[in-house]
């Protein structure tokens, strides 16, 4: 759908969202319940099942991953002050969510937050809360070395697998973010380094730090995977929406720029819904269980959104390059074969 279209479809996008951006006390403490429990106790099952097999407890790791998801998911809405009315218990529950995503609250909540007022603008500010992205031009333009450490970059195995560690190990623990404004941020990410390792020495020291490390590695390696995968897919897709600023739109931005995942039930409810993720960019203040009802309420969102399909998901792995002229993500062979058309002609 072109830009002047989804515009004229929702020209009343406020009005349509606004009933579902008012947080439910019942259902964020439900699934706080629902999240935490089931989380806590596969813990329990890892840790006796060491004396099984390292498989079964990978196997529920795996499991227990995506319950991490869920986790991420509330304090990444407690982030967004949308999980809860209060805006301190927003910030008790995301700092409790941070001991086990080792992900810092309120670093983190700052920089995703600039992530949804820079989504889709091209050139702005792409090393916070965004993933690099080279248009067409400008790597036509790049010298051989910044060339090959972008192709290293978007590689799947650096992108979806150490990457995502990486993440965790270092952006996640380092106030890398050296903007004006961001001094208290800088300041949380270090006191939240130092609470982990009390808590985490505590706990290794009554279980045993190898078995600590046995259970909990893998799940937070599997989590950080799942997070990236659907963070790509989800700005990364075709079509797609990229702008300058001077050009850039909101409400465009929103949903060409973001996907509607589509997934089975049950991967949705593991995920928090952040599948739903143009309602999200739409309006951030809609707390994730309202997302699904938000969409599937108002047939419009399934009429202008851009779909996704797990499998077609993966399509996204090949998407390389920002085709200002086409408007499209393309592959690094895509361009090689347009540039060798280019000097042909």
């Amino acid at each position: 759908m072109k830009p002047n279209e989804i515009k004229e479809a929702l020209s009343n996008w406020k009005v349509l969202v606004r009933n579902y951006q008012k947080p439910d006390i019942n259902k964020a403490t439900w699934q706080v319940v629902n999240t935490f429990i089931p989380f806590l106790g596969i813990c329990v099952l890892m840790y006796f099942s060491l004396d099984i097999s390292y498989w079964l407890t990978l196997a529920l790791g795996a499991l227990n991953s995506f319950f991490m998801v869920r986790i991420f998911i509330i304090q990444h809405d407690c982030g967004h002050q949308s999980f809860l009315p209060s805006e301190t218990a927003n910030n008790i529950i995301g700092r409790v969510c941070a001991f086990f995503s080792f992900i810092p609250f309120r670093y983190w909540a700052k920089s995703h937050s600039f992530h949804h007022a820079h989504n889709a603008k091209l050139w702005e500010h792409q090393e916070i809360g965004d993933i690099w992205t080279m248009t067409v031009d400008e790597y036509r333009a790049a010298s051989k070395g910044t060339k090959r450490w972008y192709r290293i970059y978007r590689s799947p195995l650096i992108l979806f697998v150490i990457g995502p560690v990486y993440y965790l190990l270092v952006p996640s623990r380092l106030p890398l973010i050296t903007m004006k404004g961001w001094t208290k941020e800088r300041a949380s990410i270090w006191r939240t380094n130092i609470y982990l390792v009390l808590v985490y020495a505590i706990l290794g020291y009554i279980i045993g730090y190898g078995v600590m490390l046995k259970i909990f590695a893998p799940i937070l390696v599997m989590f950080s995977i799942i997070a990236i995968w659907f963070f790509y897919v989800q700005h990364q897709h075709n079509p797609n929406y990229k702008m300058p600023k001077d050009k850039w739109d909101y409400l465009i931005a929103a949903i060409k720029g973001s996907t509607y995942y589509k997934l089975p039930k049950l991967m949705h409810w593991l995920t928090g819904n952040i599948g739903f993720h143009h309602i999200h960019h739409l309006n951030s203040k809609i707390p994730n269980y309202n997302l699904a009802k938000c969409h599937h309420e108002n047939p419009v969102f399934d009429k202008i959104a851009v779909k996704l399909t797990f499998i077609e998901s993966f399509k996204c792995a090949f998407h390389k390059l920002w085709d200002e002229e086409k408007q499209k993500m393309i592959s690094f062979r895509e361009f090689y074969r347009l540039e060798k058309m280019r000097s042909l002609a």
